[in-house]
Parts: structure tokens; C-alpha cells; sequence
């Protein structure tokens, strides 16, 4: 993050505009650098306060997080031949109308499968 030094060296309009910038609240009186730097140096620890005490931004729980995954279970995997219209339509190909109504949405079946892969590879962490 940032150093007191990094921030004392700053101007004002240059800490406003980090302030502006992270979406950050002024403490004090925006007339004095001082509660800039307060500001900007404080943020990054209260983050992580805030998400310790399950404010804001928080993890699922586990039965949540075992539904995704029962999702992703119910999802299956492709045959052999879906397989294959999917890797020829990521390389761009589609079929005529109205087969391409269908070939769409196995396309974008198998993209929320594997995103939602993702988000439980992601929240496992």
C-alpha cells in the first residue's frame, strides 16, 4: 500500500485525487493534508477488519458453496460431440439459423460450468 514518506511528498490535488481515485472517505477536514494521508493509510486495515468481522464482502458458507457445486454436478459433462461443438464454436464457427439458437445455449452452458468451477476453485481458498 502506501508509506507516510510515498504521501507526505504529495500535493493536495494529488491526494484528492487518490482519494477520489479508491473511493475513499476524507477523516477530518479536507483542508489539511494530514487527513488525506490519515485517510489513505488507514483504508487498507480497516479492509481487513471489516472483513474479519463479516462486514461488507464475505465469503459464503459452505452449504452455499456445496449447492454451486451440486449445480456444477446437475450441469454433467458433454458428450463427445458437444465437446467437439464446443471447441469449434470457441474457435468462432456457427451453424445456420435456427440450429444456432441451440448451439449458443450449450455454449454458454458449458461457460457458466466452468465459471462456476472457478468460483468454487476461488472460495475454496
Amino acid at each position: 500500500m502506501f508509506t507516510r514518506s510515498e504521501l507526505e511528498i504529495k500535493t493536495v490535488p494529488e491526494l484528492q485525487d487518490l482519494c477520489r481515485r479508491y473511493g475513499i472517505r476524507l477523516t477530518g477536514s479536507a483542508a489539511y493534508k494530514s487527513s488525506y494521508i490519515t485517510s489513505l493509510l488507514s483504508f487498507p486495515i480497516i479492509a481487513i477488519s471489516q472483513m474479519e468481522e463479516a462486514k461488507g464482502l464475505k465469503s459464503p458458507t459452505l452449504a452455499y458453496i456445496q449447492v454451486i457445486g451440486s449445480a456444477v454436478d446437475e450441469m454433467n459433462s458433454p458428450t463427445t460431440e458437444q465437446a467437439a461443438l464446443i471447441r469449434i464454436s470457441l474457435e468462432g464457427r456457427r451453424m445456420a439459423y435456427p440450429d444456432r439458437y441451440h448451439q449458443e445455449r450449450l455454449l454458454a452452458w458449458h461457460i457458466a460450468k466452468m465459471r462456476l468451477e472457478q468460483a468454487i476453485a476461488l472460495l475454496g481458498r
